[in-house]
């Protein structure tokens, strides 16, 4: 038991480790948030008139203001977690202290 308990801990702690470096990226245009967010399928559209709300995870702020612009009739069907704060070039903004991307606060301590 005490394996299985060490081996499940170093896999989280490999997982985790680099957790924050993969959020440093956001997601490409071809990625399936994207293409969900700008571009549904009749499928889509249909399962969020039924209630379903999509999760988009790490995309940046423009990406998340061009969304409420272009798409604000489907906003109800929208929630966006950890989105990263850009600079004015649009490359995610780092802590200048830790090097850490920095995120939008989302209010939910």
């Amino acid at each position: 038991m005490k394996r299985r308990s060490l081996a499940t801990g170093l896999v989280a702690l490999a997982l985790f480790a680099g957790h924050n470096l993969a959020y440093a990226q956001p997601p490409s245009a071809d990625s399936w948030q994207m293409k969900r967010l700008f571009q549904p399928t009749h499928a889509d559209l249909k399962s969020e008139a039924k209630g379903r709300v999509v999760i988009y995870d790490g995309l940046t702020d423009k990406m998340v203001e061009r969304a409420l612009r272009e798409q604000f009739h489907r906003v109800d069907a929208m929630m966006f977690t950890r989105t990263v704060v850009t600079d004015t070039d649009g490359a995610p903004r780092r802590d200048p202290d830790s090097g850490v991307v920095v995120y939008e606060d989302d209010g939910c301590d």
